[in-house]
């Protein structure tokens, strides 16, 4: 992709690129700044609050279970009207809120597509904390990177930015809603120059960099600076255990294709349904995420808890593959009904559950064999990322920063490979591509 002005249907917002000048790259990186704190301020108060939802959930369930029958179903109708209402909001005032939202981000700075009205904003903050607070296995991030987007391209408008301007401060502000989302400016950053505009150039870098800083600064007031993964300290790998990294690597290429077709299959699903109104659907799984609530509320919801307890606890290889299998499942058919959620934190823990299952496997069969099954949990969360996305430097980037875990550069990298190498070789385009054919194509 590429940042150049082509045809598009943006007609009178397009301007011609403005000569460099010192003092407009001065302007640019200042609103950059402006952009970021700005992006961090929503971002922020969006975790707090599906912080603060989840917390209400777990409380509401707990309350019901006292109640027998009558409890079970007050939880099921709350989870089902709460998604419900997400998506009537995103089908009656701003449909390009649903989903991630990033596909939206690329086929704009594509020129593709026009900018989404502003509404999207407070459609995509309140869709995004009922859909993900009702319990749906939805990611943060996505809401996150569409609002940051949209933010910058209104304060662009605000401040009278030329069109090129706006276009960089949009990609910009998408790099500071995914610092914010994840406490993790640094990878931010990399996802724009390597996912939204696969190009390095002195303006966008400026301005990507300026906004992550933006954000991270004040977003870090309101959430504070620790990783989002408490790991413990994992030594250097030695050259013995490349191998076993390679392999975790293949695995996690063969489950990231089977989790791209799964999103895209209940996607086409869901479309086959086209004759129910998309309330309809939402309530539908929302009702289901409602009974699994009932019966496991730690299974539901974005799944930052499910990876920590992962990476902190014992599982047995039954236990494991019964729970990835579930949330693969339930991650497909949350982001099927169109609410506004990412991808992100419901792929990190599948990625996480792989690498632990892997690891547990190798335990049993090679018993001999000294592996810290926690490390390559955290491999296999930037191995899983690799292959659904296509974007390594962005998935070990995020990783690190999100564990702290530095050491685990080498074995990500050699994972990330084999993962990358087994996902194209399979013929398997990465899930943004995919769904911003689907974008394009509505």
């Amino acid at each position: 992709m590429s940042l150049e002005p082509r045809p598009s249907t943006l007609g009178t917002e397009r301007e011609a690129e403005p000569a460099e000048r010192p003092g407009g790259l001065l302007n640019l990186a200042l609103v950059s700044l402006l952009v970021g704190a700005a992006s961090g301020l929503v971002g922020a108060f969006f975790r707090i609050l599906l912080d603060q939802a989840d917390r209400w959930r777990n409380a509401l369930v707990g309350w019901a279970q006292g109640e027998s029958l009558v409890g079970l179903l007050l939880v099921i109708a709350i989870c089902a009207a709460a998604a419900a209402v997400a998506a009537w909001l995103v089908r009656c005032y701003s449909p390009h809120a649903s989903g991630s939202g990033i596909p939206h981000v690329e086929a704009v700075l594509n020129e593709e597509l026009p900018p989404a009205p502003f509404i999207l904003i407070p459609v995509k903050f309140v869709g995004g904390v009922l859909a993900i607070g009702s319990g749906l296995a939805l990611g943060r991030e996505g809401p996150t990177v569409q609002m940051g987007a949209s933010i910058a391209h209104l304060l662009g408008k605000v401040l009278r930015c030329s069109w090129p301007d706006c276009r960089v401060l949009f990609a910009a502000g998408a790099g500071a809603g995914l610092a914010t989302a994840f406490n993790a400016p640094i990878a931010g950053a990399v996802f724009v120059l390597e996912e939204l505009t696969r190009r390095f150039d002195t303006r966008i870098t400026i301005a990507t960099f300026g906004a992550s800083a933006g954000a991270i600064a004040v977003s870090r007031v309101f959430l504070g600076d620790v990783p989002d993964f408490s790991v413990a300290p994992v030594p250097y790998s030695g050259f013995g255990k490349v191998p076993l990294h390679l392999a975790l690597g293949v695995v996690a290429g063969l489950l990231g294709v089977a989790y791209n077709r799964a999103i895209l299959g209940t996607l086409a699903a869901g479309a086959r349904l086209g004759r129910w109104p998309m309330e309809r659907r939402a309530a539908l799984v929302g009702a289901v995420v409602g009974l699994l609530a009932w019966f496991a509320p730690g299974l539901v919801g974005g799944g930052d808890a499910i990876t920590q307890r992962t990476l902190s606890g014992p599982e047995t290889v039954s236990m494991l593959t019964v729970l990835f299998l579930l949330r693969l499942v339930l991650g497909a058919l949350s982001y099927a009904v169109g609410t506004p959620g990412g991808l992100f934190a419901p792929m990190l823990v599948l990625g996480c559950q792989s690498g632990v299952l892997v690891g547990l496997l190798c335990h049993e069969w090679f018993p001999d064999v000294a592996l810290d099954v926690t490390a390559l949990g955290v491999v296999g969360m930037a191995a899983f990322f690799t292959a659904v996305v296509r974007a390594p430097v962005t998935g070990i980037v995020l990783v690190t920063e999100m564990t702290a875990s530095f050491t685990l550069l080498l074995p990500m990298l050699g994972a990330c490979f084999a993962a990358f190498v087994t996902a194209e070789l399979l013929g398997n385009k990465p899930i943004y591509e995919s769904l911003l054919e689907r974008e394009l194509r509505r």
